[in-house]
């Protein structure tokens, strides 16, 4: 049962009211603050927090079964140190709640890959959904058709990361690995495998910069954790066999019980002119409000993060300001 004030602060339907909230989100936002804080002091170049991704909660409330945005609170901590964040969102749903919050920020860029239908949650993430205000071009979406593909993914991951990259220059990136675009998800409609996934993440680690990666949606549990654990191989540089080790959830594996994850025969409903066109009107916005920016980026001989000199006090008090906002 819910009240008045639960349902003005998003509790109930796809939130419903759990005994343990407070334990549970303290949880979820303080696995991200570490991973964030992890890379602040340097003591990490990736760190992962697979129970984090939460990305469709909003400051006024809950929403779309998420009860805290630890995305936008590890971003707060990583920008006390890194002036310009990268958000890349893959989970099959708009990553709404984060680029809400900094719709108006030219301090943090969000780019979100995600299926848009008429009817399918959150709604939002069109092509023309560019951000407002002072943050007007620092937000970008790729909306896709039902049922896309590893090919699709791959395809224009390398092509639009790679420009939002050269011109918004980041110091960190973020990226929510949301695992319900992976095929036969029950509240999917992508038929993306672990080869799509790893094949973005690993374009973002190319690059070099201080990364965080998050967990998000994924309802079929046991394709989230072969997807999850493929990843985390891949970021420790580990070959992992192909067979799934006998544990106590071994059977719930079948009937193949292997760690790859095999795509559908369904038809892939993107088609490559499309995908094009989405791209070009994507390069179109960059250069219309980034393209002054990278100009002023190729120029300076500095690099962007070590203009902000930090130490060890600075360092401390500001992880006091942010371990008290909580």
């Amino acid at each position: 049962m819910t009240n008045s004030q639960d349902e003005e602060y998003g509790i109930g339907y796809d939130c419903p009211p759990v005994s343990n909230m407070f334990d549970l989100v303290s949880t979820i936002a303080g696995g991200s603050m570490t991973a964030a804080k992890c890379l602040v002091l340097g003591m990490a170049d990736v760190a992962i927090n697979w129970c984090g991704g939460w990305h469709h909660a909003h400051r006024v409330g809950a929403d779309g079964f998420c009860y805290v945005n630890d995305i936008v609170i590890a971003i707060e901590k990583l920008l006390k140190k890194f002036p310009k964040i990268l958000y890349i969102d893959l989970d099959v749903h708009h990553g709404n709640g984060v680029q809400d919050a900094y719709s108006s920020s030219k301090s943090v860029f969000t780019l979100s890959f995600h299926k848009y239908e008429p009817g399918f949650y959150p709604g939002s993430g069109s092509i023309n959904d560019i951000g407002s205000s002072k943050g007007k071009g620092y937000s970008c979406n790729f909306p896709l058709h039902e049922l896309y593909s590893d090919d699709t993914i791959e395809y224009v991951f390398e092509k639009v990361f790679n420009s939002v990259y050269s011109y918004f220059n980041p110091d960190a990136i973020v990226v929510q690995c949301g695992a319900d675009a992976l095929a036969r998800d029950p509240h999917g409609g992508a038929q993306l495998t672990t080869r799509g996934y790893c094949s973005c993440v690993r374009m973002v680690l190319d690059k070099r910069k201080p990364t965080m990666l998050l967990g998000g949606g994924g309802y079929k549990h046991t394709n989230a954790a072969r997807l999850w654990t493929s990843i985390t191989a891949m970021v420790a540089g580990i070959d992992i066999d192909d067979s799934i080790p006998e544990h106590d959830d071994w059977p719930i594996y079948g009937p193949d019980y292997m760690l790859t994850i095999e795509p559908t025969l369904a038809k892939d409903n993107n088609k490559k002119e499309y995908l094009d066109d989405c791209i070009n009107k994507i390069n179109d916005n960059l250069e219309k409000y980034l393209g002054l920016g990278m100009n002023a980026n190729c120029t300076s001989t500095e690099p962007q993060v070590k203009k902000q000199k930090t130490d060890s006090t600075q360092l401390n008090k500001k992880d006091d300001d942010i371990d008290n906002c909580f």
